[in-house]
């Protein structure tokens, strides 16, 4: 099966998947549960047929409480197993009952279409052609980080539970698109700050914050809203990072994900797209925006932990130093 057979084979088997997406229930045994700093609880949900993805789990997810944040701050942890010494233990995963479902092909969020391993592979090889061919086909660079991506995007989750400001994202999770954001009130924030930088980012590259497609392939409702985070957050990475959309912005950027995320499609686009450099771009990557981006992605605080819609009004220049981020090279 050639290149161009596998793209066509993917693009046909993502159509058929998406027309089999039905509406279901899934129920699940409640119980509370103590994963770390943040309380759990399984519940009972249900997804239908919709434009916006709802990221819903049927296993433990933080609960969303007003008082969360505060009553930690007071209380003490227990370094032998991670919980608060008030908290009780969480019953053993082993002891605990099954859940009164099984396992089966049903989606698990709106947008999701269940996949096993072998279609996980034909999509990653057909998505990988594509995007080989023409880095400009977002949809299957979108596709090859979801069939590819599982391990990283479990590492980010475990790292966003442990940090305060991730910990809300997880909980609140706020959304990044046109129906969500005031783009007219960002426009009239001061210069400097992230929200002006960003509507300037957004109109000097005629993109707008609907351009990201929805997560269909990731088999884990948590994971799936760290995907899309991630994927919602590109511009503002390169908002704050200071980047441009050009190969060589593009490519600093994709380092800085792929050194904190650890997603292969992120490390696969960091290292395929400097072949298509010409040699005084090859020259001035290699001497300055190789080294600023990999000391970038390993000195500097996870950016997916950043709840961007809190830090509107915060300067740039603010949000770099506390995130360690040295400036940026001028291109």
């Amino acid at each position: 099966m050639g290149v161009s057979d596998c793209v066509r084979f993917t693009t046909t088997t993502s159509r058929f998947l998406y027309h089999q997406r039905t509406t279901h229930i899934h129920i699940a045994q409640g119980y509370l549960a103590s994963d770390g700093p943040i309380r759990t609880q399984n519940f009972t949900y249900v997804t239908s047929n919709g434009n916006n993805p709802q990221y819903i789990s049927a296993r433990k997810i933080p609960i969303k409480t007003s008082s969360n944040f505060r009553q930690q701050s007071d209380r003490e942890l227990d370094n032998s197993d991670g919980r608060y010494r008030d908290q009780p233990k969480a019953p053993d995963e082993k002891n605990t009952p099954p859940e009164d479902t099984v396992e089966t092909n049903e989606p698990m969020y709106t947008t999701h279409l269940p996949t096993n391993f072998i279609q996980k592979a034909i999509l990653s090889v057909g998505a990988a052609g594509a995007a080989l061919l023409d880095p400009r086909r977002h949809d299957m660079v979108a596709v090859l980080g979801e069939t590819t991506g599982h391990s990283a995007l479990s590492h980010v989750y475990n790292q966003m539970i442990q940090d305060d400001e991730g910990q809300q994202v997880l909980m609140e999770r706020p959304r990044i698109n046109g129906s969500t954001l005031d783009l007219p009130y960002l426009s009239t924030l001061p210069e400097g700050t992230l929200g002006h930088a960003y509507i300037r980012f957004l109109e000097y590259n005629k993109v707008t914050p609907d351009s990201r497609l929805a997560v269909q392939f990731v088999d884990d409702p948590e994971l799936a809203y760290v995907m899309q985070r991630y994927r919602e957050g590109h511009d503002l990475y390169h908002t704050i990072l200071g980047m441009p959309t050009n190969m060589l912005g593009e490519v600093a950027v994709k380092w800085v994900e792929a050194i904190q995320t650890g997603l292969p499609m992120c490390f696969a686009a960091a290292v395929f797209g400097p072949l298509r450099f010409k040699p005084k771009q090859r020259q001035k990557y290699i001497s300055t925006i190789l080294p600023w981006a990999m000391h970038t992605g390993r000195s500097s605080k996870l950016l997916m932990n950043m709840y961007f819609e809190k830090r509107w009004e915060q300067s740039i220049n603010e949000i770099r130093k506390e995130f360690g981020i040295e400036p940026p090279p001028k291109l």
